[in-house]
């Protein structure tokens, strides 16, 4: 009798811990976003739709590259990520770490980008010249992986090249201050970026290069599938706000969306009216990208960075992509 007595009384505080988890886990939600990217979703993060809609706190918390975003996710600090590019995306889940794309955050082919300095008058016809120049990339970021798609192209041989690992907000500062040749970034930093030099290819030409340019909305596998209801919402939420944007809605949103970006609404505006693309769920659902095209491109991408000698690449990224909550946001 007091072994069974023991037993229910040990059985009913492991009961009582899960509950208290449970709700922990509700409490509030963290998110992680890039500082000087301005997103539909930031006028749901400004007027609190989120926090009203999925019954939760929701504290955003922002990051200078994906690479960060993926540590936070590993040391649960963070449960979402918005607007993650795909090679730390990728480079995290060949690692090991339990991550999956459940939605695609935007298309920006002409958001991210590398700019060489005037004064030194190199162009796609001479772009040999660059070796021997000094570049700041974010490495492991989409931004690196541009990069050496471009410099692959232009037969630049990156070994001859001084390469520093820098968030594009501190290249963007040291290419103005004249201490870089050439710089890669995205958003706000690009912007300052083009305004002392020049970019080699862009549009269409860039991106028959480069491949589609986009970043994915991702989470934690385990977290997320004990949540899955409060995921969904987000994406629902998310979603609602790409819609609003996309039906006319950038008059109204605009603003809280700069002002979220930490930026003024004429930088802000600029930013999102060059190459940025929001597509709708049911878009983000179909073969030309979680349908199919995503597991295509991540086991495509994951084996360039294998050869890059970046990571080991997985056999299939197919575990990587996971839309059932995006499916459910749909349907909501």
């Amino acid at each position: 009798m007091k072994k069974l007595l023991t037993a229910t009384l040990a059985a009913a505080a492991l009961a009582s811990v899960s509950f208290t988890a449970a709700q922990a886990q509700t409490k509030e939600l963290v998110v992680a976003f890039f500082p000087e990217w301005p997103m539909p979703f930031q006028y749901a993060q400004a007027k609190k739709i989120y926090d009203k809609e999925l019954g939760v706190t929701v504290k955003w918390v922002s990051f200078d590259a994906g690479t960060a975003m993926s540590a936070a996710m590993a040391s649960g600090d963070v449960h979402i990520a918005v607007s993650q590019g795909v090679t730390p995306f990728l480079t995290a889940v060949s690692a090991g770490q339990d991550l999956q794309a459940i939605d695609v955050a935007l298309t920006y082919s002409d958001n991210d980008n590398c700019v060489v300095r005037k004064n030194l008058e190199i162009t796609k016809d001479n772009a040999k010249e660059l070796e021997g120049k000094t570049v700041g990339v974010p490495l492991s970021t989409a931004a690196h992986t541009g990069f050496l798609a471009q410099m692959a192209h232009f037969g630049v041989d990156t070994s001859k090249m001084k390469i520093v690992d820098m968030a594009p907000v501190d290249s963007a500062a040291a290419f103005a201050n004249g201490n870089m040749d050439m710089v890669c970034g995205w958003g706000g930093p690009l912007r300052r970026m083009k305004e002392f030099g020049n970019v080699l290819i862009e549009g269409a030409e860039k991106e028959k290069v480069v491949g589609k340019v986009y970043d994915v909305i991702s989470t934690t596998g385990s977290w997320a599938k004990e949540n899955a209801d409060l995921v969904s919402k987000f994406l629902k939420v998310t979603n609602d706000m790409n819609d609003k944007f996309n039906g006319g809605g950038e008059g109204e949103m605009i603003g809280e969306i700069a002002k979220m970006a930490g930026q003024d609404e004429a930088t802000a505006k600029a930013i999102m009216t060059t190459g940025m693309k929001f597509i709708t769920s049911k878009q983000a659902l179909s073969d030309g990208w979680m349908g199919g095209f995503l597991v295509e491109n991540f086991n495509a991408a994951g084996a360039k960075l294998a050869e890059g000698g970046t990571v080991k690449a997985l056999p299939s990224y197919e575990g990587a992509v996971n839309s059932s909550y995006l499916k459910a946001a749909a349907g909501m």
